[in-house]
């Protein structure tokens, strides 16, 4: 059995991104303890199940503001791809997989 993650792991990975709380990508599938990779594949698979109001892909200049924020440690941290932000619905979809 899995020990639980503690709330304060959780609440550092949630961001304000288009006026809406958000968990990025390859926080949720470090959570969930899966590749990101994995993660987006498994999105993409569904991706009529995560309409934008669940999930949506973040652009450059958004990047840039979490980086400047220091959110972000470096734009690489995202190897290479813009992360998928998932709002809470997006966040629960997420848990049937």
């Amino acid at each position: 059995m899995k020990a639980l993650i503690p709330l304060e792991v959780i609440e550092r990975r949630i961001f304000l991104v288009r006026g809406q709380k958000v968990m990025l990508s390859m926080h949720l599938a470090e959570l969930y303890d899966v590749e990101t990779r994995v993660l987006n594949q498994a999105v993409k698979r569904n991706i009529n199940r995560f309409p934008e109001d669940f999930m949506f892909q973040l652009n450059t200049p958004e990047v840039e503001q979490l980086v400047s924020q220091n959110v972000i440690p470096h734009k690489k941290y995202f190897g290479g791809s813009l992360p998928y932000a998932f709002t809470e619905q997006g966040v629960a979809m997420l848990s049937v997989y």
